[in-house]
């Protein structure tokens, strides 16, 4: 239980900076921008742990969070209330703001908080051009570079009866921050209020290579996600499929090397399949999807969840990123061509339908 101490001194909007404090006990404000499924599980367990939350969320789904709060099964079990906000004017001033929209709703989400004081505000977005508009608002020393590794899904359907936001938790792995420069904000007190949450956290120094290290194997695993319609363990699991996957996560990681960026050589970016032969990857990410059919069998991609529930799909900010810049740089792409060729006419459908 923490002692009161307040995190950010004062609440007039945009006038107050946060307030630091020594205690061990402190109360950190977030803001979590975004009720998905990495939204409602980052904000249940920091408020579980008594941080003070504002929880930005829109219509129906608000509603119930407001009501009847939000359940968590899987790899942990509550149910936390959780403070919502429906009108961005109305967030107050925090130590930390957690983005978790949609990569194409950014800007839309940001705009209102322009003057919003913020003492460190990162993103749990996918793919790596996340930072930018972070940095627009707020500046290198308020933004930090961040990868998440939690995992799971709202299951609660739109016209489900009255009660709690059902969420699965798929996936307990850490989420690891970094300054983006040498005038970054501080990061400690935000780790330790993670951790103190039951949510693996850490610094890390080199957190460009962290994140493009992790979009190389999002967006293999992404890709087939969205083409196959199945969990990651189930095509991660078939030598077909993983063949496409270690593919895009090929050249994805050529684009990287063409920027310059060294890669963290471990999990999907490994050398085995980034630069053995075809076979030697193919039996990495088969060993990956063993490893997933033992702890995380249902656990299926974001994108997978938009696709099924007809939602334009993350392509040209994530994707599509590479894409431009493998072009840019005279790196070829042809698996990553393919998929995006096909996943752009899904999501043009699904925005024309809805």
């Amino acid at each position: 239980m923490h002692h009161g101490c307040a995190a950010i001194a004062g609440s007039q909007r945009g006038a107050q900076t946060p307030a630091r404090c020594d205690s061990e006990d402190l109360v950190v404000r977030f803001a979590v921008i975004g009720a998905g499924a990495l939204g409602t599980l980052y904000a249940a367990h920091l408020a579980r742990a008594d941080h003070e939350v504002q929880l930005f969320a829109r219509g129906a789904r608000a509603k119930r969070i407001r009501s009847h709060g939000i359940r968590v099964c899987g790899r942990a079990d509550f149910t936390a209330d959780v403070t919502v906000v429906t009108d961005p004017a109305a967030v107050e001033p925090v130590d930390a703001l957690i983005l978790a929209v949609k990569t194409y709703d950014t800007a839309d989400a940001l705009q209102p908080l322009a003057n919003l004081a913020v003492g460190c505000a990162f993103s749990v977005q996918n793919g790596v051009g996340k930072n930018l508009a972070l940095l627009g608002h707020w500046g290198h020393a308020h933004v930090a570079g961040a990868i998440s590794m939690v995992g799971g899904e709202v299951t609660t359907a739109n016209d489900a009866p009255d009660g709690p936001l059902d969420v699965r938790y798929d996936m307990a792995a850490p989420t690891l921050l970094g300054a983006l420069e040498s005038d970054g904000p501080d990061l400690p007190p935000i780790v330790d209020a993670l951790r103190d949450a039951n949510l693996a956290a850490e610094v890390r120094a080199d957190i460009v290579s962290v994140e493009w290290s992790k979009f190389v194997g999002w967006s293999g695993v992404s890709a087939l996600a969205a083409l196959t319609r199945l969990p990651t363990a189930t095509f991660l699991s078939a030598p077909e499929t993983a063949l496409i996957a270690a593919r895009v996560m090929r050249e994805t990681a050529a684009v990287a090397g063409a920027l310059g960026i060294d890669l963290d050589p471990t999990g999907m970016a490994r050398a085995e399949v980034l630069q053995g032969t075809e076979a030697e990857a193919v039996d990495a990410l088969l060993d990956q999807g063993r490893r997933m059919r033992a702890n995380a069998p249902l656990f299926r991609q974001s994108i997978l969840q938009d696709a099924d529930r007809g939602r334009p799909l993350e392509v040209n900010e994530t994707l599509g990123h590479t894409q431009s810049e493998g072009a840019r740089l005279g790196v070829a792409t042809p698996a990553l061509d393919f998929c995006c060729s096909v996943l752009r006419v899904v999501s043009a459908a699904h925005a024309a339908s809805g």
